[in-house]
C-alpha cells in the first residue's frame, strides 16, 4: 500500500520515515511545481490553465471543473474533483488525507481544506481524516473545513466559518467553530 492510502485507512506516520519522504514529498515536489506553473500562467489563458490543472489533479479534472489561480494543492492525488466544480482564488489544500468534493460545488475566495494533524505528543507525527463535500455545496469566503468534515448536498457555509463537525444537507452554518443556524 502507498503512504497515501495507510494515512487514508488511519495509520499514523512519522514524517522522518523513509517510505513518507520518498513518496509523500515526490508528490508535494510534483505539486509545488505545477502550482507555480498554473499561478504563473496568463490568467486568461484558461486552455493553458485547464492543461496543467488537469496534470496536477492527475488526469481526472471533470468537465467544467475549474480552480482560479492562484492557489496551493500539496497533494494533488488525493484531491477528487466532481463536474462543474469551482473554486475563486487564494484556496489552499492540504490533501494528503483525501479530499472528494462532489458536482456542481462553489468554493469562495482563500478557502483552506485541511485533511492533516499532528499528535499533540509527538509534532513529528501526522495522522489524517477525510474531507467530503458533497453536491452543490456552497463554501464562503475564507472558510477552513478541518480533517473529517463531510459537508451535506445543497449545504451553505458562511463566510469565514471554521467547520469542525459534519453539516447536514441543506443547512447552513456559520461562525467559529460553525454551528447550524437554518433548515434550508
Amino acid at each position: 500500500m502507498s503512504v497515501f492510502e495507510d494515512l487514508r485507512n488511519g495509520k499514523s506516520y512519522d514524517i522522518r520515515d523513509e517510505k513518507y519522504l520518498r513518496e509523500a514529498h515526490g508528490e508535494m515536489k510534483r505539486c509545488r511545481r505545477l502550482c507555480w506553473k498554473i499561478n504563473n500562467t496568463d490568467p486568461d489563458d484558461r486552455e493553458k490553465i485547464i492543461m496543467l490543472e488537469n496534470e496536477l489533479f492527475c488526469g481526472t479534472l471533470e468537465e467544467g471543473t475549474f480552480i482560479t489561480p492562484p492557489f496551493q494543492v500539496d497533494i494533488g492525488c488525493c484531491l477528487k474533483l466532481g463536474k462543474n466544480v469551482f473554486a475563486n482564488h487564494g484556496l489552499t489544500v492540504m490533501s494528503i488525507g483525501t479530499i472528494i468534493i462532489e458536482d456542481g460545488v462553489m468554493l469562495g475566495p482563500e478557502v483552506g481544506l485541511f485533511t492533516v494533524n499532528h499528535e499533540p505528543k509527538n509534532i513529528r507525527v501526522i495522522m489524517t481524516k477525510e474531507i467530503h463535500i458533497k453536491k452543490n455545496a456552497w463554501i464562503g469566503a475564507r472558510v477552513n473545513i478541518l480533517p473529517g468534515v463531510t459537508i451535506g448536498e445543497n449545504a451553505i457555509i458562511g463566510t469565514g466559518s471554521v467547520v469542525t463537525h459534519d453539516v447536514p444537507d441543506n443547512c447552513v452554518a456559520v461562525g467559529v467553530p460553525a454551528k447550524i443556524v437554518k433548515k434550508l
